[in-house]
């Protein structure tokens, strides 16, 4: 049996683990995706928009993290929210939502780099005509997330691809625990380690039809708004 075949039979006949873990996975990709985007977004487009002491500081700051490495990231939070952390008293170690805040970490610096480099480029292609027009600035604002909401779904796609493809954060702060904290990409790394090549290449098949079930709507209506 190849491994697309032994994906399509997982798929069919799904036991309670693996259902377990594409919820964890949904679970954890879909609030760090949305908590990324709300708070990277709109710190991009004032970014992108706004000229103010200290923007090219903090632009160099927010490119510098854009290329965190995931392990370090998990360190991070491993570090603050262990048992004698700062934030150890919440009891949140190896628990779905001290994963999501890993994630957050990671991904939001990117949504914030990419929301300011779209944000720019648009506001300086629509500012003259904007200023001719006379129109105020809220105005010019909201205009401004309407000729970029195309580039925002990009975005937000590109970071739910970061979020579920996540291993060295999410398996650092989460412990990979059955029934608990499992996802797929820590599954997949767990059978590549038991030497059972099939059922990892078989997962990593559903975990690609579980990231194109996602894209699906999220490309038609971008292309819709286009």
């Amino acid at each position: 049996m190849n491994s697309f075949q032994q994906a399509f039979s997982l798929i069919l006949h799904a036991d309670q683990e693996l259902l377990q873990i594409l919820l964890t996975t949904l679970i954890m990709s879909v609030f760090s995706t949305g908590i990324s985007a709300g708070l990277g977004i709109p710190v991009g487009v004032l970014l992108g928009k706004r000229r103010f002491p200290g923007r090219g500081v903090l632009l160099r700051i927010t490119n510098t993290m854009m290329g965190l490495p995931p392990v370090l990231a998990g360190l991070l939070v491993f570090i603050f929210f262990r048992s004698v952390g700062p934030f150890g008293s919440l009891h949140l170690m190896f628990t779905v939502p001290v994963m999501v805040i890993a994630q957050v970490l990671l991904i939001t610096p990117v949504v914030i780099g990419l929301s300011a480099s779209a944000a720019q480029n648009t506001y300086n292609a629509m500012q003259e005509t904007a200023f001719g027009l006379r129109i105020s600035a809220p105005r010019q604002t909201l205009l401004l997330l309407r000729e970029c909401r195309g580039s925002f779904i990009s975005i937000i796609l590109m970071a739910f691809g970061r979020s579920i493809a996540e291993v060295g954060a999410v398996s650092l702060v989460g412990g990979n625990i059955q029934f608990k904290t499992r996802v797929m990409t820590t599954a997949i790394l767990l059978e590549a380690n038991k030497g059972d090549f099939s059922k990892a290449l078989a997962l990593g098949i559903i975990l690609m039809l579980l990231a194109l079930l996602v894209n699906i709507p999220a490309y038609t209506l971008q292309e819709k708004w286009k």
